[in-house]
């Protein structure tokens, strides 16, 4: 579809791609400058370039927003050509979730008053992305209406890592938007299990849309200090005047998620319960291991890996052969100058040797 056909379609759809995160748990491949969004983790394009592309059918490039940290954002700019470079902006302190979309909101009402966005992580996995983009048009046509909407995933099993969506009724599929309970955090595994039997929980994806304005004015309501702060930056994107006012005033935002900050308070939410959109957070070297192809016995390898009575194990080691001889289920991941060795069930909890790097100091391997 061409650019001006998708503006009459959906002529105040924008997108905010939040990219700020550090990707921690994909050590030692993730680094500051080269974190987890910006690695070509499943395949040749990285997660980034997979979101924009996904999202590029409904929305021109223009009308983007990249929120993301300053060791990316050189990054980011490279591998997003077609998005003005102005519309790459880097955090001088992060914040979460809420600050980072207020900002976005604050943006987009200088430029559009009747803006929707729509919020989406940088790092997640979508492999329907079709059927992807017919919720979010039905997602903008509740928005613009005033609600705010999240988006919820069909739980496929009985996850504790992910918090939950409880929707007020069991649904198969909705063409409209569907009343929110609540939100739930992330479960034990019984709890995991009983939302699976119920129905009308669906795992919260931390992607949203909503009219710029409405998100806007529930921030000024719930988080009144923050919001004062996010409106003294002022200036366009990229002048040195919004340069200067963003690093003086952002970093006094409360550093605080859109989900305790607003969602979990506010009577303006509906949601829409997504079926099978092959959607997934990519959480952890375990995430990517189920997301890629294996051998007869559960073995996944990025370049060239020799199994001997082994199972279920990645391997990412390019530029040598690896060897596996009698091991089952785990994680090895090398790179020049570290090397990972883990168990797949233990694989999120990579992100506590990152803790452990930076107390010793040792900035070369972050």
């Amino acid at each position: 579809m061409a650019a001006a056909a998708r503006s009459r379609a959906l002529p105040h759809f924008y997108a905010l791609i939040m990219a700020g995160g550090r990707g921690t748990r994909f050590w030692p491949r993730s680094r500051k400058d080269r974190a987890k969004q910006v690695l070509p983790v499943l395949g040749e394009k990285s997660l980034i370039q997979e979101t924009f592309e996904r999202l590029r059918p409904l929305i021109p490039a223009e009308r983007f927003l990249i929120i993301t940290n300053t060791d990316l954002r050189g990054e980011i700019a490279r591998q997003l050509p077609e998005a003005p470079l102005s519309q790459v902006i880097a955090e001088p302190a992060q914040r979460n979730t809420a600050p980072c979309i207020g900002l976005a909101a604050r943006i987009l009402l200088d430029r559009d008053p009747e803006a929707v966005m729509g919020v989406f992580p940088a790092d997640h996995v979508i492999s329907r992305p079709a059927a992807f983009r017919a919720v979010l048009k039905q997602a903008y046509r509740a928005a613009a209406a005033g609600r705010l909407i999240v988006l919820g995933i069909k739980p496929r099993w009985p996850e504790t890592g992910y918090g939950y969506i409880e929707f007020a009724k069991k649904v198969t599929s909705a063409t409209g938007p569907v009343p929110v309970v609540r939100f739930r955090e992330k479960p034990d595994a019984a709890t995991a299990r009983r939302f699976l039997k119920r129905g009308n929980f669906y795992w919260n994806s931390g992607m949203f849309v909503w009219k710029a304005a409405a998100i806007d004015r529930a921030l000024r309501e719930l988080l009144p200090e923050t919001s004062a702060a996010l409106c003294k930056i002022c200036g366009r994107p990229g002048s040195r005047e919004f340069e200067r006012s963003l690093a003086r005033f952002y970093p006094r935002a409360e550093n605080i998620s859109i989900d305790y900050a607003v969602l979990e308070k506010s009577p303006n939410l509906a949601g829409f319960p997504c079926g099978d959109l092959g959607w997934s957070d990519v959480g952890s070297w375990n995430a990517v291991h189920s997301l890629l192809p294996a051998d007869s016995q559960g073995n996944v390898a990025r370049g060239h890996a020799l199994f001997y009575n082994s199972k279920g194990s990645y391997v990412d080691a390019p530029g040598k052969l690896a060897a596996l001889v009698g091991v089952e289920d785990l994680v090895i991941v090398d790179t020049p100058d570290a090397l990972l060795v883990a168990r797949r069930d233990r694989a999120q909890d990579v992100g506590e040797v990152v803790k452990i790097l930076e107390k010793q100091q040792r900035h070369d391997l972050l």
